[in-house]
């Protein structure tokens, strides 16, 4: 079985049989679609639909460090696993923890069915470490959605009540969303064209910002201020293309290169037939403003570059130096917390009852965290950042 194969795995072996395994699970959904017929196109379980390129096999080892508050009874800690699926594959996972030794219960949350590892430390003295180990190979994902070919649904099925809904402590969609995309859109062409001209709205009017930020995918603070990170970004624009009628949700995992905050979220959209089809707006704005910057280049060499950058993101694109962790907003942990979660970036602690706030290591001006992670990915495949190296766009 995968699951018992050893931490040490050859990358190359590992890449071979993930591929092997990727190829079962598509062979089988075109069957389940052929005996279904078209409505099971429509099915926010349904796996990943884009061209799978550049596997890059990692063994990954992720640490979450928590300092409890002094003389805290019990310190509850909830640690997303990432799972298998259309666009990567998790195996040979282990947890320990240091210097108290504390066995996890696996559980998956009920509304999006994230897994969780969660955690109890009775009287905790001091720092407590949590550590995981597992394999991981991970796919560069390309959509190449055509705005014809995206289809109108008039009833969406109930699976999809979650991804649409307009009141959450997240992702909340009022009369504002639907004002300001009458200014954006107001000729409604196709999901794919009005949702691009959201995104293009946002690359040019938000300003990236690790201290104005929500870290909850708060769609009206970004709306408000039009600042924050990627969460406020795709938790905006997730509002917005719900305002247009489609199922959205926010998507968070870590980047596998060194990054002062790992952690990093993407916005999905499900678009008949292709499905649920990952963007990365924040990070594309970012990799636009260092081309417009850059000296070297002549102004018709930015021009291309741009248009280049504009169309991958528009097409949909999820690079191989990024894997998920969790899907959606606002849901109850498994077991629950004291209150519902707006989402779980890279842990969720509790001390008491009482929730530790959420650390973002990329604020400049923040001194002090409660908790705090590790992480080191080692691959022998040579891989390069997608939003930073001009050559990914040719």
């Amino acid at each position: 079985m995968i699951d018992q194969l050893p931490i040490r795995v050859h990358p190359c072996f590992i890449r071979g049989l993930s591929l092997g395994l990727l190829l079962l699970v598509g062979s089988a959904h075109a069957q389940q679609l052929s005996q279904n017929g078209a409505s099971a196109i429509h099915d926010p379980a349904q796996p990943y639909r884009a061209d799978m390129l550049n596997p890059v096999s990692y063994a990954a080892d992720c640490s979450v460090i928590v300092t409890p508050p002094y003389k805290a009874k019990l310190l509850k800690v909830w640690i997303p696993i990432p799972p298998s699926n259309g666009g990567q594959i998790v195996h040979a996972s282990e947890f320990s923890t240091f210097p108290m030794d504390v066995k996890p219960k696996i559980g998956a949350e009920k509304t999006y069915g994230n897994q969780f590892a969660y955690f109890e430390f009775k009287e905790p003295q001091g720092a407590q470490i949590i550590r995981h180990k597992f394999q991981l190979v991970t796919y560069e994902m390309r959509w190449k959605v055509q705005p014809d070919q995206v289809t109108m649904v008039k009833k969406w099925p109930t699976g999809f009540d979650s991804y649409r809904r307009s009141e959450s402590q997240a992702v909340v969609v009022d009369d504002r969303f639907q004002k300001l995309l009458q200014k954006i859109a107001p000729d409604r062409k196709s999901p794919i064209s009005d949702l691009s001209l959201v995104m293009s709205w946002v690359g040019e009017n938000f300003t990236y910002d690790h201290h104005d930020a929500s870290l909850a995918a708060d769609s009206v603070k970004a709306l408000e201020t039009h600042r924050g990170h990627c969460s406020d970004y795709h938790g905006f624009c997730a509002a917005m293309g719900r305002a247009l009628g489609y199922p959205t949700r926010v998507t968070y995992g870590i980047n596998t290169f060194p990054k002062n905050s790992p952690s990093h979220c993407k916005l999905e959209a499900f678009l008949p037939p292709y499905g649920w089809v990952s963007f990365d707006v924040s990070e594309t704005q970012k990799l636009i403003a260092a081309i417009k910057k850059d000296g070297k280049l002549s102004e018709k060499e930015k021009a291309d570059l741009i248009t280049a950058a504009s169309q991958r993101l528009t097409s949909g694109f999820r690079d191989n130096t990024w894997f998920l962790q969790t899907v959606g907003t606002d849901y109850e942990l498994e077991p629950p917390a004291k209150k519902r979660v707006p989402v779980v970036r890279t842990a969720y602690v509790e001390a008491d009852g009482v929730a530790l706030p959420d650390p973002d290591p990329a604020d400049p001006l923040k001194r002090e965290f409660a908790w705090m992670t590790a992480y080191e990915f080692k691959t022998e495949t040579k891989t390069v950042n997608p939003f930073a190296e001009y050559s990914t766009l040719k």
